[in-house]
């Protein structure tokens, strides 16, 4: 039996989070992107500089509101991926911070793939001993693992994906 790296076994758990939401998001429309299927949707929105700005709320509202494909990709590229890229790597793949977003989904799309080729390729250079815990910066998750942030990364892009899915099944099936 041949014993597989931590890393490759990560990293193989990742790529096989990220390619169900590639296949899913393959030919979205800025009306799908920006489609709001309720009321109170948090989504993203143009800002008083000329640019986009998602909805966002510390500490998150409860319980939290339905948010929109762009919500969801904004949330996974910056919010999680890149924010976690930043302070594990000094790189972010987006170059945006906080809410900054954007309000088409081809643009979307460059920034969520760059976002995630940036994530992916800073855990691919980790040995193995990398996977330590994050440390006194990270605040209260501090005595967590890197493993244990690219689990919750690897969480992210299933759980917001499938729900990128489904509000593409509903938008398709909209009377």
């Amino acid at each position: 039996m041949t014993v597989r790296r931590l890393t490759d076994v990560v990293l193989q758990g990742l790529d096989n989070a990220w390619a169900p939401l590639v296949e899913r998001t393959a030919g979205l429309t800025d009306a799908e992107f920006l489609w709001e299927p309720v009321v109170g949707c948090w989504s993203v929105h143009p800002d008083e500089w000329g640019g986009w700005s998602a909805d966002w709320a510390d500490p998150d509202p409860v319980p939290a509101p339905v948010t929109t494909i762009a919500w969801r990709t904004w949330h996974i590229a910056v919010d999680a991926l890149d924010s976690y890229s930043d302070r594990l790597f000094g790189l972010t793949g987006s170059g945006l911070s906080g809410a900054t977003w954007v309000g088409t989904w081809a643009t979307a799309r460059e920034l969520l793939d760059a976002s995630w080729a940036v994530f992916r390729a800073g855990v691919a250079d980790w040995g193995d001993e990398w996977f330590a815990a994050l440390g006194p910066a990270w605040g209260p998750f501090g005595e967590q693992s890197r493993l244990d942030l690219v689990m919750h990364a690897q969480r992210e892009v299933i759980h917001h994906g499938a729900e990128i899915a489904l509000l593409r099944d509903l938008y398709a099936a909209r009377a």
